[in-house]
Order: C-alpha cells, then sequence, then structure tokens
C-alpha cells in the first residue's frame, strides 16, 4: 500500500510542529552566532508564524500569511553560517521529538530551497 500521508500528517499535524518549534527557539535563542537577529522580535508572533510556515514547508495546509522570505530576512545580511546553525537547530528540534533521519532530510531539503531568499539581504 503507497505512503500518501505527508511528513505534517506523519508528524501529528500542527500541534505537534509548534512543539517542535517551541523547542527549536530554545535552542535558537541559546545560540549566540543567531540569537541576536531575534532581540527585537515578539517571538510569540514568531513562533506562530514558524509554525505555520514549517507546517507548510511539510506538506500541511498553506496558512502562511506572512513576508515573503527575502522580505522577512531584509537587513539582516545573513550569511552561510547563520542560515546553516538554524538548520541545525531545526534538525536538532526534529530529532528531539523522534522524527526518523529520512525524514529529517526530506524537510530539510526543503529548506534548503529558502537558502538564496534569505543570504545577504
Amino acid at each position: 500500500m503507497p505512503q500518501t500521508s505527508t511528513l505534517y500528517e506523519k508528524l501529528g499535524g500542527e500541534e505537534t510542529i509548534a512543539k517542535v518549534v517551541d523547542y527549536f527557539y530554545e535552542l535558537v535563542l541559546a545560540d549566540d552566532t543567531v540569537n541576536h537577529f531575534f532581540e527585537n522580535t515578539d517571538m510569540e508572533k514568531q513562533r506562530r508564524h514558524q509554525t505555520k510556515f514549517i507546517s507548510f514547508a511539510l506538506g500541511g495546509p498553506n496558512q502562511y500569511s506572512g513576508l515573503s522570505m527575502a522580505k522577512a530576512h531584509e537587513g539582516m545580511n545573513l550569511q552561510p553560517e547563520h542560515f546553516d546553525a538554524i538548520v541545525k537547530h531545526l534538525h536538532d528540534a526534529l530529532a528531539h521529538f523522534g522524527v526518523a533521519e529520512s525524514d529529517i532530510d526530506t524537510a530539510l531539503n526543503k529548506v534548503a530551497t529558502l537558502r538564496d531568499d534569505v543570504l545577504y539581504k
């Protein structure tokens, strides 16, 4: 029988993804290489946006109505090491919740497609 569920469904939908996002930001905010980007950020709003965005990236419904990736990161001048740190934290957050490495790879490959939209803006 073919596997038809999305990674979003497999992980338990938006409720589980919200928990992953909360843990993800614990890791991000503890990391001095990237936490300064969030100094003046409404983290509650950021968590909501990120949950909707990651849900969509994993095959869930598109409820993301925020700025484009390029617009959202404008003026931040993100460098490859910043992007890589965020990807590592997302990997670790997904792994923390028992997501299989192959599914994490699928998720991170989707995130990697955004690299050019967020770097050097």
